[in-house]
């Protein structure tokens, strides 16, 4: 999943919802270096992202990308599955979906300083184009496809990936929708284990 999942996933807590935003960027055991909180997060993290890389949804998802794409196949998908939590936002969350990204824009900000670096640089360009927002339109999921691709080089490819949406739409978004119910109530108890461990 993408950021607006990982963080969407995280319940009311500022601290595990940063946790698990910065976790791609903590390896092994380093998490331990941080509060409780922040180590429940990237825990929480990283079993989001080896129940979503293993489950049969995704993988028809991914499928549909694999010739074109290869291996970059499952960081499309996390991508266009932000895209339909955000285009469908009130079936997941009575709080609007800009008055929720101003909310967690905040949070960064109160606790820039637990940011790593790489976070840190990212965060204002983050919050000036309002990325989380933008998931919800075709048009700002391009933007952040063609971006993923200029950071491999133009290898991958990846902003074309657009076509592939928009032709398989209603497949990509039903795939969705059952996985996503599916990883809400796994992402719930895997919560509350990590929390009461």
């Amino acid at each position: 999943m993408n950021y607006l999942a990982h963080i969407y996933l995280s319940g009311d807590n500022d601290l595990v919802t940063i946790g698990n935003f910065i976790a791609d960027g903590i390896k092994g055991k380093d998490y331990k270096k941080y509060s409780k909180d922040i180590q429940v997060g990237i825990l929480l993290h990283r079993h989001i992202d080896t129940f979503t890389d293993s489950h049969k949804t995704v993988r028809i998802s991914t499928k549909r990308l694999h010739e074109k794409y290869g291996h970059y196949s499952g960081i499309i998908v996390d991508i266009l599955y932000d895209h339909f939590l955000a285009k469908n936002w009130e079936s997941y969350s009575a709080m609007p979906l800009d008055e929720y990204t101003d909310k967690f824009y905040d949070a960064l900000e109160e606790h820039y300083a637990l940011l790593p670096p790489r976070i840190q640089k990212m965060m204002p360009y983050m919050i000036a184009d309002n990325w989380l927002l933008s998931y919800a339109s075709i048009a700002g999921i391009s933007k952040v496809l063609e971006g993923m691709n200029r950071r491999t080089k133009n290898k991958s490819g990846m902003h074309k990936a657009v076509i592939e949406l928009e032709t398989f739409y209603e497949e990509f978004e039903s795939e969705f929708t059952a996985f996503f119910t599916e990883l809400i109530a796994f992402s719930k108890q895997k919560l509350k284990d990590l929390t009461i461990s």
